[in-house]
């Protein structure tokens, strides 16, 4: 069981937990769910830092967890650097384009390996841009 940080992504009427926060309004913890660890192990112990693998499913919060190692050894503890490795069928190794490789080819070329992990229409959508008046066209437009 793990009780969510309030500075998450989780929403309160429609709005981040995060963005309440910022605006300073009053914000109640979310109840403890459950969430799945399937492998954790120390990589690293150097008093006072460690490092960690964990592998877990979806709606584990990492920092919660060092929190509550904090609290645990009667103490505090916070994450100085944090990497996600795998996310779904993406991993690091695989999907991370180097920065040597930051060319639009590239970048497209990147794009279209990771779309075809995703099944059927959604692999063939347009992507989005966040500036208004601007598209995006999939490789095979250009």
């Amino acid at each position: 069981m793990q009780v969510p940080p309030l500075y998450s992504a989780l929403k309160k009427d429609g709005e981040r937990l995060s963005t309440l926060m910022k605006r300073g309004e009053a914000v109640e913890a979310k109840p403890a769910r459950p969430v799945r660890v399937y492998s954790l192990s120390l990589q690293q112990f150097q008093p006072p830092l460690f490092t960690l693998d964990v592998e877990c499913g979806g709606g584990f919060y990492v920092r919660s967890l060092v929190s509550d190692i904090g609290k645990e050894l009667s103490t505090c503890a916070s994450i100085q650097e944090l990497t996600r490795t795998k996310h779904g069928p993406f991993t690091l190794e695989e999907h991370a384009l180097h920065e040597d490789r930051w060319t639009i080819d590239e970048i497209a070329r990147s794009l279209e390996r990771c779309m075809s992990l995703f099944p059927g229409e959604q692999s063939h959508k347009k992507f989005k841009t966040e500036f208004p008046g601007e598209t995006a066209v999939s490789r095979e437009d250009k």
